[in-house]
């Protein structure tokens, strides 16, 4: 990567955000960049809200009335995206992390919060640069290998080993 990444964190409502999300963010920004060999300046945007807030934007976008974990907004299609004129970069997309949600998930699979928001927000850039699982198969498993790859590479790897039955 020749660039860099600016990421825009914003956290909306009483939501609170634990001290290191957002270098742990920026790095995972980074790191799946650098995964992708992305070339030249990025620019992404990640909000931090609560359920209710990410069950109305669910709603809203996805017509889907039910609090989720993430949800991302991608800007670019096929490799083209807008500029940001004043900086030169691409404008990645937007993030969305329900931390309330994001709890309730690190608990349930029995690893840190960190890896929780880590694995959420790797997944999200990927969706941002065009990566999707929705239909299963093959595209799928090359997103959660290319997520794994990037989280152990963060020393954020899986408790336990990954396989599909």
């Amino acid at each position: 990567m020749t660039g860099i990444v600016k990421v825009i964190i914003t956290r909306e409502g009483s939501v609170k955000v634990p001290t290191g999300i957002k270098l742990l963010c920026r790095r995972c920004c980074t790191a799946v960049l650098l995964e992708e060999e992305f070339d030249g300046k990025a620019e992404v945007s990640v909000t931090f809200v609560d359920d209710e807030r990410i069950r109305e934007l669910n709603n809203e976008f996805r017509k889907i009335d039910s609090s989720t974990d993430v949800l991302s907004f991608p800007l670019g299609e096929n490799g083209v995206y807008d500029i940001n004129y004043d900086t030169g970069a691409k404008l990645l997309g937007d993030i969305v992390i329900s931390v309330p949600h994001a709890v309730a998930q690190a608990e349930e699979y029995g690893h840190s919060l960190e890896r929780e928001i880590g694995f959420l927000i790797v997944h999200s850039m990927l969706h941002l640069l065009g990566y999707d699982h929705v239909n299963g198969g093959l595209e799928e498993v090359r997103m959660r290998e290319k997520e794994e790859t990037v989280l152990t590479k963060l020393g954020l790897k899986r408790n336990e080993s990954y396989y599909m039955e």
